[in-house]
């Protein structure tokens, strides 16, 4: 079984070529495709907005993309608010979720005029102490329950390990502050799945929201008008897997919230770009030791998910099919760490050196978690146009990058 690919041989080879290998592609097309389904599923909701996750793909060039297509966005560090206020996104269209947060980065969240999401009862007080008097517009609590229907996973964890997010009686003190501290309005936030399947998932996720906002509105004389179920909407990485069927996802959100005056926000990063990025590799070596190896110069350092996570990335052999045969591959890098492997016993057409990889599914989590161990360097990342031209959104790192911090 194969997954298809937005681009063919020529393309690819003119990119390597110009930007060298190993270098991400992202498709514009499936991009903006998979934000105007997300939309359309959710047209029931007034005032729905997606703020995407750009920890997931802060590339600027894809963010402007994502823009154009009526997302917000979801930041969660100093320099990511940094990004959006040079792309001059306005702030409310901003949701500022952190964590263990500096009072220097909640003043910058506060001077852009982002949501601000509380993460923790000892943040509000740093919080609170930068508006003084003046009030806010509007404030976000993130929740976090002890015990759930569903949700947690290797990559979120389970809840009662998060150091996300708050208690429901933490809440109550939480919302009972924000409401003397002139508010203009308040949200409630949570994110307890992570790369989701099953759309009964999302229905646990808003039952749950519902019922702590009937609670936090009785206890704490407030009105809750917003409700961000966080992200979490799946990709179907294995080709056996079915995808996320959207439709079913939004009619589970629908069935709790429809009519209830609340506004529905999410903020999925993966959904949106994952499936419409690609590392594309080039094989170096075939290795025959207790097991064959396939050498690439891409590593972990390029796509962290297979090391960390053992996720499964589906990868083509550009060109090759199963006609000459097949063989069973470890697909490795040259990292110093045998984790650096991006598939383990996968059965692929026979490989050679020279022959070209593609490794689906990496745009989020892709190059954004990239790193400089053993003095690697980053790859760039090149954009394939709707028109079928393309363009380079960041070039490769130099070692003059890497020695440029350095005193010597």
């Amino acid at each position: 079984m194969t997954k298809s690919l937005p681009f063919d041989e020529n393309i690819v080879t003119k990119i390597i070529s110009e930007f060298g290998s190993p270098v991400y592609v992202y498709d514009e097309a499936g991009i903006r495709n998979t934000s105007k389904e997300l939309y359309t599923a959710f047209a029931w909701a007034k005032d729905y907005k997606n703020y995407f996750a750009v920890k997931a793909t802060p590339t600027p060039g894809i963010l402007k993309i994502l823009q154009e297509e009526g997302m917000g966005f979801d930041v969660s560090s100093r320099s990511e608010l940094l990004t959006v206020q040079r792309l001059g996104i306005p702030g409310d269209q901003l949701f500022y979720t952190a964590n263990n947060v500096s009072k220097e980065d909640f003043a910058l969240a506060i001077e852009l005029g982002a949501t601000v999401n509380i993460d923790d009862l000892s943040q509000l007080d740093v919080f609170l102490g930068l508006i003084k008097d003046r009030g806010y517009g509007r404030v976000s609590c993130r929740y976090t329950p002890l015990s759930i229907v569903s949700g947690g996973n290797d990559i979120i964890g389970a809840p009662r390990e998060a150091k996300y997010g708050m208690s429901l009686d933490n809440l109550f003190v939480a919302y009972k502050r924000l409401k003397e501290a002139n508010i203009k309005s308040f949200c409630l936030h949570a994110m307890v799945v992570s790369n989701e399947l099953n759309p009964r998932s999302f229905a646990d996720t808003a039952n749950l929201l519902k019922d702590a906002i009937d609670q936090i509105e009785e206890k704490c004389n407030i009105k809750i008008g917003a409700v961000n179920l966080g992200g979490g909407f799946g990709l179907n990485y294995k080709v056996d897997q079915a995808p996320l069927d959207l439709t079913a996802v939004s009619k589970e959100i629908e069935t709790v919230f429809k009519d209830s005056g609340i506004t529905i926000y999410t903020e999925n990063g993966r959904f949106v770009t994952g499936p419409h990025g690609y590392l594309v590799t080039t094989v170096r070596y075939i290795m025959n030791k207790y097991k064959t190896y396939v050498g690439v110069d891409a590593s972990m350092h390029n796509l962290m998910r297979p090391g960390m996570y053992r996720a499964y990335h589906h990868i083509t052999v550009l060109g090759r099919d199963e006609s000459r045969g097949t063989k069973t591959y470890d697909v490795v890098g040259s990292l110093c760490e045998n984790n650096d492997k991006f598939a383990i016993d996968r059965e692929l057409p026979e490989c050679n050196p020279g022959d070209v990889m593609i490794i689906h599914d990496a745009g989020a989590h892709g190059h954004a978690m990239g790193f400089n161990y053993n003095g690697l360097l980053k790859s760039p990342e090149v954009l394939l146009e709707t028109d079928g031209s393309y363009t380079l959104l960041r070039r490769a790192e130099t070692v003059d990058d890497y020695f440029r911090t350095i005193v010597w």
